[in-house]
């Protein structure tokens, strides 16, 4: 049964999202039909189709009593537009569903699990559906507080991912224990409706930021890969900056004594907009990613009239190489390629331009090095979508191995983050950028996904041009494809 509630968010989206035009809104990245999006929910594959739902405020730019909205695809690209899907109009959910994740039931309908939130207490709940109408579980909430460990907060329980393993359910839920910090709660259910506590994988003891939200956890490539989002982080190196990040803690998971044994802990995005990825599989067997192409530092930074606020990243084949994940866009987005212009073996020295090299929504890859007979260069700028005042850049400094994000000539009229520096492997000044650009933002992976750093700008449409700048010679390859839609 659709409520009132539910039935009014459908009726204003479906009157407002047409009076949006098509060149308002990215040409590949997912965007809400109206209004505010948050977080990726129940990102997953059900009867052939790939759903992604997300954290919705219909009726403003801003964030405040969450829904849920409601986008599916075929090929990760093309995203078709369905009615939302929650609304929080049971009294376990008054003040907003939260976060959560999906899966397919065996007899074909489609689960919702989420967190409902009332009067600052939170508690996992069920939908159930046929991919477009869902109806809540007459037993929610399936998790209370009664299902915790000891010490563990009522107040910050939240954003489930569950999935199937081995014929039976496995929920990972964030938690805030006694001590103040995070940690990722494990629960298993037969049906996704009854579920008994199974223990605690992974906790931050303090040493990786505060509360974890948004925990995922999967096996890839041999190994278990669990990603969360530490608040209230404090930098460590170039590694992790303050605040909000994304960690991903790679390891051996021990069902017996449902522990996750760390081998290794990385940044998942180096760049300036990310949060909250969550991933699916793939019936070819990939492991895909996407997350919220914002941060809660700077979404007071909007353009000026915008109708809708936030975007999602574009999506992102996963693997583990070497002990790092690593990252790369989905193969699909090939097929949207253009004309190939290609310029090889560019000597540089100083700033130039190259024919056919500009625009605003394209994928290109740079490959530099030093010049033959020649020092090593002391830097390597890339700016994008520039015109004589305005630009987005990207630089390597190979002595330093670091390379930066610097979007403070890029468009927002209020003081924010605008650089980013991050650490790359060691090189002789040898190194590969994939820069995927969609009118306001920018995705960077660095060495065929051994790094990515994502960026949000509000430039001018009309600043299209590319320059690329060389402190000392250097050699380059530039191969790039405007992406077009069908």
């Amino acid at each position: 049964m659709t409520s009132e509630l539910l039935r009014k968010a459908r009726d204003y989206e479906r009157s407002c999202a047409p009076l949006i035009a098509p060149q308002e809104r990215p040409a590949f990245h997912m965007t809400p039909a109206v209004g505010w999006m948050n977080d990726p929910n129940g990102f997953s594959v059900y009867k052939g189709e790939y759903h992604l739902f997300y954290q919705y405020n219909p009726y403003a730019t801003h964030w405040d009593l969450m829904h849920w909205g409601h986008v599916k695809t075929r090929d990760f690209i093309r995203w078709e537009r369905l009615p939302a899907a929650l609304a929080p109009d049971m009294p376990y959910d008054r003040d907003g569903c939260f976060s959560g994740s999906a899966a397919e039931l065996p007899d074909g309908r489609q689960l919702l699990v989420y967190t409902g939130v009332c009067q600052g207490r939170q508690t996992q709940c069920a939908a159930v559906g046929d991919g477009v109408d869902y109806e809540k579980a007459a037993c929610n909430p399936v998790i209370d507080a009664a299902g915790l460990p000891p010490g563990g907060s009522a107040q910050d329980f939240r954003d489930p991912k569950v999935w199937l393993d081995g014929g039976r359910y496995r929920m990972a839920v964030a938690n805030r224990q006694a001590d103040g910090s995070g940690a990722v709660l494990m629960y298993e259910s037969e049906d996704g409706l009854r579920w008994r506590y199974a223990g605690m994988p992974a906790a931050s003891g303090g040493r990786l930021g505060r509360m974890w939200e948004c925990p995922d956890f999967f096996r890839l490539d041999g190994k278990d890969v669990l990603l969360v989002n530490p608040q209230e982080m404090t930098p460590v190196g170039l590694e992790f900056h303050a605040g909000n990040c994304t960690a991903c803690v790679i390891g051996t998971f021990g069902p017996g004594d449902c522990h996750l044994s760390r081998e290794a802990v990385q940044a998942v995005d180096y760049g300036l907009d990310f949060y909250a990825p969550q991933t699916l599989e793939t019936p070819d067997g990939r492991r895909v990613m996407i997350a919220w192409m914002q941060n809660w530092e700077t979404v007071g930074a909007q353009p000026a009239g915008c109708r809708y606020f936030g975007e999602m990243t574009l999506p992102r084949e996963l693997s583990v190489r070497d002990g790092r994940l690593i990252q790369n866009p989905v193969r699909e987005l090939e097929r949207f390629r253009g004309t190939q212009v290609l310029h090889r073996n560019v000597r540089l020295s100083g700033t130039a331009s190259l024919d056919g090299v500009q625009g605003r929504v394209l994928d290109m890859t740079v490959s530099v090095r030093p010049a033959p007979r020649a020092a090593r260069y002391r830097s390597f700028r890339i700016d994008v979508a520039a015109d004589a005042e305005r630009c987005v850049s990207i630089r390597y400094k190979p002595e330093t191995g670091t390379v930066r994000i610097d979007r403070t000539r890029s468009g927002f009229p209020h003081d924010i983050v605008s650089v980013r520096d991050f650490p790359v492997r060691p090189s002789r000044g040898e190194i590969r950028l994939r820069l995927i650009l969609d009118r306001h933002s920018l995705e960077l992976f660095v060495n065929d996904g051994e790094q990515a750093a994502t960026a949000m700008f509000y430039t001018d449409p009309l600043a299209d041009a590319i320059r690329f700048t060389a402190e000392g010679e250097a050699e380059m390859d530039v191969e790039k494809y405007d992406l077009i839609a069908d």
